[in-house]
């Protein structure tokens, strides 16, 4: 049975890093998990972390590159052209080649990232990211808000409407997703059948990164200093000077969307790293409700000075373990 190590958590809580020291251990490989990485030139504002100068690779098969750091493979960087759109059923496919690929090498694959809908859609599988796009249907309710969104939805789908939670229920994507899922649904019942509804084959360990909110806090803000010495007004200037607009998918990405009323000539920089800051924090508590419900993760607080020893045994432990 193939192996897979995902260490997941809240944002600034160093799960790269961690995943760097434990693949060199382990002769691993590390997949991204980041539903913003997966952009062409949006590295610094994402959380990249590249090495100055850094190039892609291309391997034999030369679809998806890799980065390498100290050593160690990182895929899942750089996949889309931040003009256009990337989602979900888009990152699995590639995450199914890169896993078969480091798997036949022998390596181990370790997944990395707070996307927990791209974690969840490796690990067990989604049925529904396979429905496509429904562009006419959303084109007739761009201009709905939230509560007649989930209205339609409700009269559509009452099941799924019910499992929303408060912030799903105020989120405009969201919402016409699930309408978008639903409508397909109905029309195409046969289909729906067939669809995969479980991920069989991977033996997986999840490691959970955390910390009191105030520690992850104060580490979003020294972050949010650290991009902006790093140079992400540049990059941005760039990005938009490339034909990149506000207006596209990859410069909703926080610590991008903010800047538009500074580069308007509305807001102060000031301004700007407040509001930055706000975005991340709130984030971090919509990623911990997700990754809360996943029983499967193994715990650990980043402030205990043991925590990286502990979570090597926990995955020396597991990964010495007879495969089937």
């Amino acid at each position: 049975m193939n192996k897979l190590l995902v260490i997941c958590g809240p944002t600034s809580t160093g799960k790269t890093r961690l995943a760097i020291s434990l693949a060199k251990k382990i002769d691993g490989e590390i997949i991204s998990a980041d539903s913003r990485q997966v952009y062409k030139g949006l590295d610094i504002g994402t959380g990249k972390d590249l090495p100055k100068g850094a190039k892609i690779k291309l391997p034999w098969f030369k679809k998806f590159g890799f980065y390498e750091i100290e050593g160690v493979k990182i895929w899942g960087y750089d996949l889309a052209d931040p003009r256009h759109e990337f989602n979900v059923a888009q990152y699995l496919k590639f995450a199914e080649r890169i896993l078969s690929d480091i798997a036949k090498r022998g390596k181990m694959p370790i997944l990395v990232g707070g996307t927990g809908l791209y974690i969840k859609g490796v690990v067990d599988g989604i049925a529904t990211a396979s429905i496509p796009k429904n562009n006419s249907l959303r084109k007739n309710l761009e201009n709905k808000n939230p509560e007649e969104l989930f209205d339609m939805l409700a009269q559509i789908d009452t099941i799924k409407a019910g499992q929303m939670n408060a912030s799903d229920k105020k989120n405009p994507r969201r919402l016409l997703r699930a309408i978008e899922v639903a409508t397909w649904k109905i029309g195409n019942v046969k289909k729906e059948q067939k669809i995969e509804k479980k991920k069989v084959g991977l033996d997986v360990l999840i490691i959970g990164l955390t910390a009191s909110e105030d520690v992850i806090n104060k580490k979003i803000e020294t972050r949010v200093i650290q991009r902006i010495n790093d140079g992400i007004k540049k990059e941005i200037k760039s990005l938009l000077e490339n034909q990149v607009n506000w207006n596209m998918p990859s410069m909703s990405s926080i610590g991008y969307r903010q800047w538009k009323s500074y580069f308007d000539g509305q807001e102060t920089e000031s301004g700007v790293i407040r509001k930055w800051e706000d975005e991340e924090k709130r984030y971090v508590k919509r990623q911990m409700v997700w990754f809360k419900k996943d029983k499967r993760i193994h715990w650990f607080d980043i402030t205990d000075l043991n925590y990286p020893e502990n979570v090597e045994k926990s995955v020396e432990r597991w990964y010495k373990e007879k495969r089937l």
